[in-house]
């Protein structure tokens, strides 16, 4: 009986592969926010945003924000990696994603096993996710 419930308690291949690429993910994504915050916090690269007129947006909704600091939406940060208080969007960006590399990484794992409806799911879950971060989806705003 407990023999049967150790096996139960063990991790699949799939749930192993997930888990290595979440770690690596994580730990990626918050290496480059620290580097990205150090460039900006040691002045290395200029802010958008001078220093000195930062405290004028801290009050405002992020409507106003952008439409008086004259920020586009979306994705329009890629064109802004110049600016010190952009860059840190990479690490941003990577930490988000990163369970669209999980959920892609396990679909052939899946497959082999003839788990294919759990294929099927993670498919959908690359799909929606993938959507979603493109603003496809955009709701509301």
């Amino acid at each position: 009986m407990e023999e049967k419930t150790n096996d139960l308690l063990k991790a699949t291949p799939e749930q192993l592969l997930y888990a290595r690429i979440l770690e690596k993910g994580m730990y990626l994504g918050l290496l480059i926010l620290f580097i990205t915050y150090a460039l900006y916090v040691f002045g290395i690269m200029d802010p958008y945003i001078p220093l000195d007129k930062i405290s004028d947006y801290w009050s405002m909704n992020v409507y106003d924000y952008l439409e008086r600091a004259e920020i586009k939406n979306g994705w329009a940060w890629l064109y802004m990696l110049k600016y010190g208080d952009f860059i840190n969007f990479i690490g941003i960006a990577l930490l988000a994603g990163v369970t669209i590399m999980c959920y892609a990484a396990i679909v052939p794992t899946l497959l082999k096993n003839k788990d294919t409806v759990y294929a099927i799911i993670a498919l959908i879950e690359v799909i929606i996710l993938s959507a979603a971060a493109s603003g496809i989806l955009s709701v509301g705003h």
